[in-house]
């Protein structure tokens, strides 16, 4: 059952009253510029960084000299009528090798901390000025219930979320884990590109509680 829900499972939204610290706008002194526009930049590499972060770069594919075989002229130069060629591994041939062959590489794009941090700052703000950041007192279910997690997200008016829980929400993040528009996360797993991916935010208040601590 889920108990203390905010005004009976009415969305509270943050306003400038109760902002917690870490969403209040980010100043930057950087002339020129304006610090939303320094946070948005940020925020792009964030996205753009974790993606690519997430790349395999295994791929592999042969060039003509990796390719077997194609060692012996398959003719002769001149007097056959057909075009000449040096090898069947070349690249026109079926079973040549490709050209400009994709070998492994690293995609890895690092961000330093101060970045992460500002980007994660402002992809929160953004939400909360969007008013699309609800925090409630707590979702603790007493058993593993799509249903009754659903019937949360209905009561908050909310389709697509990215829930935050604290550590004693096992059964909630159990629950909510068949639905195919909502993901859970920790206060330690949070990242901006969920932030950004679900058009709302849902936050127990040991949750902002905890990434005020951590991010503040």
């Amino acid at each position: 059952m889920v108990t203390g829900i905010l005004h009976q499972l009415i969305p509270l939204m943050v306003s400038v009253s109760w902002t917690p610290r870490f969403l209040k706008p980010v100043v930057s002194q950087m002339p020129f510029t304006t610090a939303f526009d320094s946070a948005e930049h940020l925020v792009h590499l964030a996205v753009v960084s974790q993606l690519a972060n997430k790349r395999q770069g295994t791929q592999k594919a042969k060039t003509r000299s990796e390719v077997s075989g194609g060692g012996r002229k398959p003719w002769k130069q001149k007097g056959t009528g057909h075009a000449r060629q040096g090898s069947t591994r070349s690249p026109q041939w079926t079973g040549g090798g490709v050209v400009f062959a994709p070998t492994p590489r690293d995609y890895t794009i690092k961000l330093n901390k101060k970045e992460r941090k500002l980007a994660l700052k402002s992809a929160l703000t953004s939400r909360v000025n969007e008013n699309k950041f609800i925090v409630v007192d707590e979702l603790k279910f007493d058993e593993i219930k799509t249903k009754k997690f659903q019937n949360v997200l209905n009561n908050l008016k909310v389709s697509r979320a990215l829930v935050v829980v604290g550590d004693d929400s096992a059964n909630a993040v159990k629950s909510a884990r068949n639905i195919p528009a909502v993901k859970t996360a920790f206060v330690n797993t949070i990242n901006v590109y969920d932030i950004l991916k679900y058009n709302t935010v849902v936050a127990t208040k040991t949750a902002v509680a905890a990434i005020e601590e951590v991010y503040a």
